[in-house]
């Protein structure tokens, strides 16, 4: 059909496009608003359908086969029309949009709708509408505006049928409905009605006015059929409609509202209805579920550790910490007795002097203002400060007891030098011992030698008052479950249990489960720290303490939020806290091979009787047969008669490499490595020593045996 203009439009362009796949994933096909071809529709600003004041002017739609909507725009003479025709000319507002309903879709593919008016905006949708001529002065086309589509949307938030002689008749029903009770008036339906929100208020307008059902259409075939999409709620032609959709009256909303008095609640007359009238999602009509305890919990690790940290450790007003001693444990610093006439010498001592530089630890978040003021429901600003400060708490806390865990090279790694852990600081301030038990020892093994060790190590404590074991809560756990040779608890609480440890307190702290290091080749896992916060110090100057700092980013509408401190944090006093460790022992063990074994072709019984090992004397005991014709251990026929001794050998670490060798025989000075567990030596005299080695890393277990006590048979 297309337009004829009778007089210059102020402008024009592109209102939408086919084929171009907008932002709500619809992809708008070709022919899809033909019926819209030659329509007068109104020009609003922003899809502003509440404000008679945005309707600006009216638009004439031109289809263009092949290639989508355009659009002849008249602005009115009113005070905003002006305005807007004033923002177009000088490239103010540059971008159009389309409300359209009546749409039928098909797998995101749109074939067909009804434009039902076009706005001025400022953001857009579809990359390939834009405006691109204005009448009142000659500016070029330009391929960056753009144009904007919207879907679904009401058109208006008053229902058609609200006029106002209904209107008032309405209220003068709903007051004549009004009846006493003892104490006071129930409230209204109007008076509840003004309890709803705005998005109740909506819903409600959409039953009033029209409460229209959708039905599917077409099949479910493969690609899913094609259906109408939800009509607006506002928008009722009734040529438009198939007879399976159930429209609301108007006398039928009325007989709703007389009976909420009867229901005692106009939620629960409205759902007595749905059954008879067909009204599908009623609920989205009443309150949503609220918080159950304000707003939303946590889901984070315990951490009543964190303030007894954070309160225990002492302030500094300065931040770079300077540890300064004067070593008098040595001989040459004791008091000396005088001799008449002998030379009096100086008294000689080491110091020791240490500094801590501060170094900053922070927390950073940000969140999108939209969602800052859409979400109403609890505080989010609050929320997410709550969060900063409670993980910047932890993050220094763990820094300063065992260290924050990240590797060197991670750019978020707290420096170990600024803020000096417990665990791992220096020998002079953290005493170091280890737990030492066997391999694949228990954890009652474990927790038991725990104990013990504490109680040993105790002496070893020089730090200020009575300090606290922080230790895991597994540990603590096994030690609680001890039990004497009676089946009787040892200790019967956590209170009992830090008395016989001496500890002030025992605390738990879950990020001192599973840390390990690595001490010259060995791996000793963490159980426990013992100390008196009291002696660390943690420095920081004015300015450095804590801060927060707020800031809103135009460019991406964000509220950002950075939580900030400078500080250092050492231990301030020698041998003031003890690290407790557990360390595998390295072990090495030596023993005769039972006489049953077979080596190299010969039972062991054939080669050798009651011998023994005693690691007392380390001297072999017992009888070496004669055997000639040895073939298994060697092609050497020299070699395949004589004594024999048959040794096993075990170490750990699993890792241990074990060597052996004959100290005046064949192998002195070409140690031979035990691969099997296992080595038989060729014994020429009794003069000879057996040399075992075990090596773990920097752990070195050497050993020597005499053969002086063994008997060596001359005869089969």
């Amino acid at each position: 059909m297309g337009v004829n203009l009778t007089e210059q439009p102020d402008f024009s362009g592109w209102a939408t496009v086919y084929n171009v796949k907008c932002s709500d994933g619809r992809t708008l096909r070709d022919g899809s608003f033909k019926d819209c071809d030659g329509l007068k529709v109104p020009i609003v600003y922003n899809h502003d359908h509440q404000n008679i004041d945005s309707v600006l002017g009216h638009a004439y739609l031109e289809e263009r086969p092949g290639r989508g909507m355009y659009a002849y725009c008249y602005l009115n003479d009113t005070e905003n029309g002006a305005m807007a025709k004033e923002m177009v000319k000088h490239g103010d507002i540059a971008a159009l949009s389309i409300y359209a309903n009546k749409l039928k879709e098909k797998a995101g593919n749109v074939y067909h709708g009804m434009i039902r008016e076009v706005s001025l905006v400022l953001a857009s949708a579809n990359p390939k509408a834009f405006i691109d001529t204005v009448l009142t002065h000659s500016d070029p086309e330009s391929d960056e505006w753009e144009a904007e589509m919207y879907f679904g949307e009401p058109i208006s938030t008053e229902p058609i049928i609200e006029h106002s002689d209904d209107k008032k008749e309405d209220q003068k029903m709903a007051e004549e409905k009004k009846p006493a009770e003892e104490g006071g008036k129930e409230p209204t339906v109007q008076e509840i009605f003004d309890t709803f929100t705005d998005d109740q208020k909506e819903v409600v307008y959409a039953i009033v006015d029209t409460a229209v059902k959708n039905a599917k259409k077409g099949g479910d075939d493969e690609e899913g059929g094609e259906e109408d999409m939800k009509h607006n709620a506002f928008d009722y032609e009734e040529e438009n409609y198939e007879g399976n959709v159930h429209v609301l009256s108007h006398s039928e909303i009325q007989e709703m509202f007389q009976d909420a008095k009867s229901y005692g609640s106009l939620k629960a007359c409205v759902l007595a209805h749905t059954g008879d009238y067909g009204i599908e999602n009623i609920d989205y009509m009443f309150p949503d579920a609220k918080l159950n305890a304000g707003d939303p919990q946590f889901i984070k690790r315990p951490d009543d550790w964190v303030s007894k940290v954070m309160a225990g450790v002492s302030k500094n007003p300065f931040s770079r910490i300077k540890s300064l001693f004067a070593d008098i444990t040595e001989d040459e610093a004791r008091a000396k007795g005088y001799i008449k006439g002998h030379y009096k010498k100086e008294e000689v001592f080491t110091l020791l002097k240490r500094t801590t530089e501060p170094t900053t630890v922070y927390k950073k978040q940000k969140i999108d203002r939209q969602d800052v003021i859409d979400i109403t429901d609890f505080d989010v600003v609050s929320l997410i400060k709550k969060e900063m400060r409670m993980m910047y708490d932890e993050e220094c806390a763990r820094a300063m007891l065992v260290g924050d865990g990240r590797p060197t090279s991670s750019e978020d790694h707290i420096d170990e030098t600024h803020i000096r852990p417990i665990w791992k600081d220096e020998d002079l301030f953290a005493v170091k011992k280890d737990v030492a038990v066997a391999a694949g020892a228990s954890a009652a093994v474990v927790a038991k030698t725990f104990i013990n060790t504490v109680i040993r190590s105790r002496k070893d404590y020089k730090g200020s008052g009575n300090p606290t074991l922080y230790t895991t809560e597994d540990l603590v756990t096994e030690c609680l479950l001890l039990e004497d040779g009676f089946q009787h608890k040892l200790y019967k609480d956590e209170a009992e249990l830090a008395r016989t440890l001496r500890v002030k307190e025992i605390v738990t702290v879950p990020v001192m489960e599973g840390l390990s290091r690595e001490d010259k080749g060995v791996t000793k896992n963490l159980l426990g720290i013992i100390v008196n916060l009291t002696d660390y110090k943690v420095g920081t100057d004015k300015g450095g303490e804590l801060n927060m700092f707020d800031d809103f980013d135009i460019d991406f509408n964000q509220m950002k939020y950075l939580m900030e401190g400078r500080f250092s944090g050492a231990l301030v006093k020698p041998f003031s806290a003890i690290v407790l460790e557990e360390s595998v022992s390295v072990t090495l063990s030596v023993e005769p091979t039972d006489p049953s074994t077979t080596r190299y072709g010969k039972e062991v019984d054939d080669l050798q009787s009651n011998i023994e090992i005693n690691e007392g004397s380390r001297q072999i005991l017992g009888t070496l047969r004669y055997v000639a014709d040895y073939t298994g251990y060697s092609g050497d026929p020299e070699l395949q008669s004589g004594n024999y001794l048959a040794l096993d050998f075990a170490a750990t670490p699993s890792d241990a490499v074990i060597s052996v060798e004959v100290i005046g025989g064949d192998s002195e000075g070409n140690p031979v490595v035990v691969d099997d567990g296992y080595v038989v030596f060729r014994i020429k005299d009794r003069k000879q020593k057996i040399k075992v080695k075990s090596v773990s890393g920097d752990n070195v277990i050497e050993r020597v045996y005499g053969l002086g006590s063994l008997k060596l048979k001359t005869n089969a």
